[in-house]
């Protein structure tokens, strides 16, 4: 499948506003998309989560994915870390948009299979700000497209920071924008609700979403 990827010059018409200073300063000269860009219209719940995540965590995060698969929220995020990625293979089986943002170029990434029916059925966006010389996933480039995420996301939901963790850390970031920060209520994520995240449940988040969407 060859991939019909779209360079968005900060110039354009349809490049983002969030994703320009309050003085209209563009934070990242471009962007790279595959897929229907009008999702970028919708409400966006970035997701996030930590590759360590506890077993009861893991659980209840599997039920919010599925509570906003049901819920048809749009969820925007880079889908990498373990729990992140089988919440995505459980978003892709609904039928609501899903954007994901991989921490690399886009232009000759091989596409997963399981994409190619929601992208043609013009349910996914691939959304990336790193250009065709960044082929390869690094850790300062994940940290770039984790602050994308979350600049162009409405709210911001981690299901589960590790203490001590670069998410953990992500979390300071986001509150300090005063970005809207939400996690699930559980005792596993107490010092999260403690730097000031919004405790939720599973449901009423896909309630929060479908009342104001």
């Amino acid at each position: 499948m060859s991939l019909d990827v779209t360079a968005i010059e900060s110039t354009a018409s349809n490049f983002p506003s969030a994703l320009r200073t309050r003085d209209g300063t563009p934070v990242f000269p471009c962007l790279w998309a595959l897929g229907n860009l009008a999702i970028l219209q919708r409400r966006l719940l970035g997701f996030f989560c930590s590759t360590r995540c506890p077993g009861e965590m893991i659980l209840r995060t599997y039920d919010l994915a599925r509570v906003l698969r049901d819920a048809g929220v749009t969820v925007i995020s880079g889908f990498h870390s373990p729990m992140e990625k089988e919440c995505l293979t459980l978003l892709l089986r609904g039928t609501q948009p899903v954007i994901v943002c991989p921490a690399r170029g886009i232009e000759r990434m091989r596409l997963p299979t399981a994409w190619k029916t929601p992208l043609a059925e013009n349910r996914l966006l691939i959304l990336s700000p790193f250009g065709v010389k960044q082929r390869r996933v690094t850790a300062d480039l994940a940290e770039k497209r984790n602050e994308f995420v979350a600049t162009l996301a409405d709210e911001v939901f981690v299901a589960h920071a590790a203490r001590g963790s670069k998410t953990e850390r992500f979390c300071h970031e986001v509150l300090a924008w005063g970005k809207p920060l939400l996690t699930l209520e559980n005792d596993d994520n107490a010092h999260l609700l403690t730097l000031g995240a919004r405790p939720v449940r599973p449901e009423n988040v896909g309630e929060r979403w479908t009342v104001n969407s």
